[in-house]
């Protein structure tokens, strides 16, 4: 009798206990942050693949399944992530999050492009897919650093900058997968080999511009508009109070957004942001906005832990084994110098104090988000299987740097700015 079916639920089962009991069990003891969620997910992860003898969880050929997976637990993500802003969008009002956009993420990108290139010796199109994969702050798990549910305010501006940042970025990433997709398949069409290093010619560019910039994002925007409004209106306008389902409502919300932009081909993760943050704009002090929130987020947590203990498994299975020395310096530069660098650089002059700017610039994480856009990208452009496993695995490192890493920092970091914000307001 084939066991590994039973044996997955089990392990599934076993990992939604952890979703209910463990959280609170931390806080009312205060464990060490080292047993925090996606910690422990992962470290079970990696058990189960080293120990057991599993099926191989091959990245390259589930990159489909990886790809819908994630891309659910990312949509969850962005609708809580919208619901809970209670600050109503606005060029002054969000200057923190422009600056984090504009300057932050493009840095990151252009950075993470010449260390790939230089330091690992990716060719172009393979170190531009990294650099763009690498450069969205997750919203997924993120949310420790994050704004409270909606109706608590925004709390300090680092809280905010780093809710809103991993609303859009996770969107506005999203052109430069798509150029270093179009180079591989430009190189791939006129050679007939491996698309790894891209041609970059003036028709490529321009068409870049013009569709992956241009339309993709002016869609996004429309249809979250009116996704949002509409939505809005059918369910504070028409609907008798307290008859719609929460679940219902929040699903529908995400999804139409997100169907809607994809079939007129605009990016669709900025249309759910967008969706959400306008719904959240009509009775804004209505319960109905926490409801919704509540139950994204505990959905969500049920995604998190299913990505982080696969994630492991693949990492306990070899999913590290391309790494040489140069993918390890490449990764902890980025984790620790280029996220850092870039976004006290882009937060000067913005008004933040010091420490909610060493906070923001720091809480740089790496998730869910990497790992769908990774995904993504080795499924849509004929990169090499050696170069796509090679991505995989520095992609992989930096995730888990990142969830050790920010594990052990956020929590010091908020506790912080926290009773800085007490002592301003006493």
């Amino acid at each position: 009798m084939d066991l590994t079916y039973p044996l997955f639920l089990a392990l599934f089962g076993v990992g939604i206990l952890i979703a209910a009991l463990v959280p609170p069990i931390v806080a009312h003891y205060r464990l060490p942050r080292l047993l925090t969620l996606p910690i422990g997910c992962v470290l079970g992860g990696i058990g189960v693949g080293w120990f057991l003898d599993l099926p191989t969880l091959d990245v390259i050929d589930g990159g489909s399944v990886i790809t819908h997976v994630t891309e659910f637990v990312v949509l969850l993500s962005l609708t809580g992530c919208g619901l809970k802003i209670d600050r109503a969008p606005g060029w002054r009002s969000w200057s923190s999050t422009w600056r984090l956009l504009g300057v932050t993420m493009i840095l990151c990108i252009a950075a993470m492009t010449l260390l790939g290139w230089a330091v690992m010796g990716l060719p172009l199109a393979a170190a531009l897919l990294l650099g763009a994969v690498m450069a969205p702050t997750d919203p997924v798990l993120a949310a420790s650093v994050q704004v409270g549910p909606p109706g608590e305010g925004d709390g300090d501006e680092a809280r905010f900058a780093l809710t809103s940042e991993a609303g859009l970025n996770d969107a506005l990433a999203f052109p430069f997968i798509h150029l270093a997709l179009a180079a591989a398949a430009a190189l791939a069409a006129e050679s007939s080999l491996p698309g790894d290093g891209g041609r970059f010619t003036a028709e490529v560019l321009r068409d870049w511009l013009v569709h992956d910039v241009g339309w993709r994002i002016i869609a996004g925007l429309g249809v979250g508009i009116a996704t949002g409004w509409g939505t809005a209106w059918l369910a504070f306008r028409l609907a008798p109070k307290g008859s719609v389902s929460d679940a219902f409502l929040a699903l529908g919300l995400m999804l139409s957004s997100y169907g809607l932009t994809e079939v007129v081909h605009g990016y669709g993760f900025l249309a759910v942001f967008v969706a959400a943050v306008t719904f959240r704009r009509f009775e804004e002090r209505h319960a109905i906005h926490s409801d919704l929130h509540h139950f994204v987020e505990q959905t969500e947590v049920i995604g998190l832990i299913a990505v982080m203990f696969v994630l492991g498994m693949a990492v306990g299975q070899g999913l590290l084994r391309p790494l040489d020395w140069t993918g390890i310096l490449v990764a902890a530069t980025f984790l620790l110098v280029v996220r850092p660098l870039t976004g006290w650089v882009a937060l000067a002059g913005a008004g933040l104090s010091g420490p909610s700017r060493a906070a923001v610039s720091l809480l740089g994480i790496r998730g869910v988000g990497s790992i769908y856009y990774m995904a993504y990208g080795l499924g849509h452009a004929p990169f090499s299987v050696e170069t796509g496993r090679e991505l995989w695995a520095v992609m992989a490192l930096i995730v888990l740097g990142s969830i050790v890493f920010h594990g052990f920092s956020a929590p010091r970091l908020m506790m912080r700015l926290e009773s800085a914000r007490r002592g301003r307001v006493g």
